[in-house]
């Protein structure tokens, strides 16, 4: 009869025991958590080297004010160095008092001096630690990334979030830049091909902008100190691409072969281009690189195109609007335009060696006997044929 009303009563016990426990380890450890008021919400990082050193700059985000005048966000931009990226991170601990979180981290920002070397010697940190998302954003810039993160944007508070703009899903499908995440550079890196890409950000000073004053608070860095005037406000633009072979910048495609590739990754949906003072939209993007070795290694990159005309220098008759079909003659010189933009990227990947293309991921995939006797040589190998089929929306 005890034992009943013991295993009737335990239920209860057993909750009054969690729920003791769970009270002790909030009010005595917070769960573990840090401090909100002695964390570093990290936007973006850039990073640049020497031979002795990684310098690491975080750019931390800063409320600045709740009311419609000033309310937005701000930014910090604080520098750390080591030997390596951790180091660098402990660095800026030991500077700041500030535990930077790299969750909310959405861009890594390698310079100049960081891609001139396997930038794998600085990524890895991020890989390893599971407080990164996988999904954040990978670009390279020209010159250094801690100088371009601590420049003043345009057009949005911070270079970080101005940046992010840049990357977003619709300027991908406008074929004007080719995102890459951790995830999907770490993939080329490690795959049999060793190769990735990402953006490459250039940024210009904005003409005719008079700056804003940092000692008033309204500028996205901090850095500067009260009295040093007005500073330049920046613009970017990430039309280029830098490509990557086992992890070294091996070229940096310009813009039209950056669309050539964004066709032939079949992203591009409404993006544009150009030829003879007339502007053609892609409606439908089918892209394909092959490979046959049958007899010897040869590469087939196809594009499947339908567009309309989407503008003109010279003045149009309302029914040739409202059509905006393309003529025979405008799909041939469309599609000769196109299958100049893929000859160019071809180029540029046999002159870097970056297998760009995956050739070796696809002769790996279909035959390993293959594999072995054209791994070394099957950028150099290998013909090429070049066919893009640019037909109006009917």
């Amino acid at each position: 009869m005890k034992f009943k009303r013991f295993l009737a009563a335990l239920p209860g016990r057993v909750c009054l025991i969690l729920v003791a426990a769970i009270v002790f380890i909030f009010f005595s450890n917070d769960f573990g958590l840090v401090d909100i008021q002695k964390t570093a919400i990290v936007l973006a990082v850039g990073i640049d080297r020497t031979e002795e050193e990684f310098t690491l700059t975080a750019q931390i985000a800063v409320p600045k004010g709740s009311d419609r005048t000033t309310g937005g966000t701000s930014s910090v931009e604080i520098e750390g160095r080591g030997e390596t990226v951790p180091d660098c991170i402990s660095d800026i601990y030991a500077k700041t008092g500030w535990v930077p979180k790299l969750v909310f981290c959405n861009l890594v920002l390698l310079g100049e001096s960081t891609t001139a070397d396997d930038v794998f010697s600085c990524l890895d940190f991020f890989l390893r630690n599971e407080y990164i998302p996988n999904s954040c954003q990978l670009a390279a810039c020209e010159g250094s990334a801690g100088e371009l993160l601590s420049s003043q944007s345009a057009i949005d508070d911070t270079s970080a979030l101005a940046l992010s703009k840049l990357f977003s899903d619709a300027a991908k499908k406008s074929g004007c830049v080719m995102t890459t995440t951790l995830r999907q550079f770490s993939t080329g890196y490690y795959g049999v091909s060793g190769s990735g890409y990402m953006p490459y950000v250039r940024a210009q000073t904005q003409e005719n902008s008079q700056g804003t004053e940092t000692a008033s608070g309204n500028s996205g860095s901090a850095q500067s100190s009260p009295g040093d005037g007005p500073t330049e406000q920046k613009i970017y633009s990430a039309e280029e691409t830098a490509i990557f072979s086992a992890g070294k910048l091996a070229a940096i495609l310009p813009k039209e072969q950056t669309f050539a590739f964004s066709l032939l990754e079949e992203n591009v949906y409404t993006g544009t281009f150009s030829a003879d003072g007339i502007t053609y939209v892609v409606l439908k993007n089918n892209g394909s690189v092959e490979l046959d070795v049958s007899d010897s290694p040869t590469a087939t990159l196809s594009l499947d195109l339908r567009v309309q005309l989407y503008g003109s220098r010279d003045a149009s008759m309302p029914g040739e609007i409202a059509r905006s079909i393309l003529t025979p003659e405008q799909e041939a010189k469309a599609s000769r335009i196109i299958e100049d933009y893929l000859g160019g990227l071809w180029e540029t990947c046999i002159r870097s060696g970056c297998d760009l293309l995956e050739l070796k991921t696809k002769l790996y995939r279909s035959s390993m006997t293959d594999y072995s006797q054209w791994k070394d040589s099957i950028l150099t190998s290998a013909a090429v044929r070049i066919a893009a089929d640019v037909k109006s929306v009917s």
